[in-house]
């Protein structure tokens, strides 16, 4: 009896207040006589997150780019959308779906736009770590993004606590994979922009299947009593499900890609160093990309030939290897 009455106490704290409902509605949903000051105060934020990011990537500067992450307002409309979702209301899911889709395609746009006055040599995908982690999205980015979609979706619920809001802002990123999407496409690098695009949509979609469960669990759906409301949540839960069951396909490939490459490094790297025992040198580095093997090592004197570290390269990796070895001499000098 006590352990059933402390589970009835349990669910009332965590259920969804109805005294709340009202304020939650206007906070959420953009409509009403201040709509329109309201909708200036999201593309206002919007694009200034845009110009942070945008800068903040191409400098790759990680302090810069959270900030925009704060800024931005895009969790707003997509935490909108599944909200009305639960609630069965139609109309309002539409309206907030149209508002995310617009200030996707805002920033996209803004992004490409601001791109336009750096030079492309000064932009590296490879070599710039900000512009890098978000192009190869794996399954933790799913399994993050679900996490930060639940936590959003509850601190929204809860009047108390909306001030921890700024930290899933942080935790989910939406803006920044956008305006890497911007900067791509203005350079024509197109699996770049694909790859950031990926990442975007995997937040999108966590954001709008967590965020409902979530929602779902806190006891926003008793707000739908109808038969269509309750028909019209089915029917979202269903896509929000098949959607991120389908992103889930190319995380996975990205995933298995990038444990391969890491293999491959590795094992490339430990028959780099076996081919370089009894010389001076050192291995500085190794990258492996496909059939293509990158070593940079460092020392003096004479290596066994080129062709001979391709052949035991090829053994171990199970495919012919092209070999591009870069050797820096090793100068020493002392003071009078």
């Amino acid at each position: 009896m006590t352990i059933r009455t402390e589970s009835q106490v349990l669910k009332r704290k965590m259920s969804f207040d109805p005294a709340y409902i009202q304020k939650f509605e206007e906070k959420m949903f953009i409509e009403g006589p201040t709509s329109a000051r309201r909708l200036t105060n999201f593309f206002t934020l919007l694009l200034l997150a845009t110009f942070i990011a945008t800068y903040g990537l191409l400098s790759s500067s990680t302090a810069t780019i959270i900030g925009a992450m704060i800024v931005a307002p895009l969790m707003g409309p997509i935490m909108a959308t599944t909200a009305a979702v639960v609630m069965g209301e139609s109309r309002r899911a539409l309206h907030s779906l149209g508002l995310a889709l617009v200030g996707i395609l805002a920033v996209i746009a803004c992004s490409y736009v601001l791109a336009l006055i750096v030079p492309n040599f000064a932009i590296s995908f490879t070599a710039n770590p900000e512009l890098a982690s978000r192009i190869n999205p794996g399954l933790y980015a799913l399994l993050t993004a679900l996490g930060s979609g639940a936590a959003g979706a509850f601190i929204t619920s809860r009047d108390e606590i909306a001030d921890s809001m700024g930290g899933v802002a942080i935790a989910i990123s939406l803006v920044p994979p956008l305006c890497v999407v911007g900067i791509a496409l203005q350079m024509g690098h197109w699996a770049a922009a694909g790859g950031a695009l990926l990442l975007f949509t995997t937040n999108f979609l966590a954001i709008l299947l967590a965020g409902g469960l979530t929602f779902l669990i806190v006891g926003l759906g008793r707000v739908a009593t109808t038969r269509e409301q309750i028909s019209l949540r089915r029917r979202g839960f269903v896509l929000f499900i098949i959607g991120t069951l389908l992103i889930t396909v190319p995380l996975t490939l990205t995933a298995s890609r990038s444990l391969r490459q890491a293999a491959d490094t590795n094992a490339a790297a430990a028959v780099i160093q076996q081919w370089l025992q009894g010389t001076s040198y050192q291995e500085l580095g190794v990258d492996v990309e496909d059939q293509v093997v990158i070593a940079s090592v460092e020392g003096n004197g004479d290596l066994q030939p080129a062709q001979t570290l391709a052949e035991k390269l090829a053994a171990t990796l199970g495919h012919p290897i092209i070999v591009h070895l870069r050797t820096v001499p090793t100068e020493s000098a002392s003071s009078p």
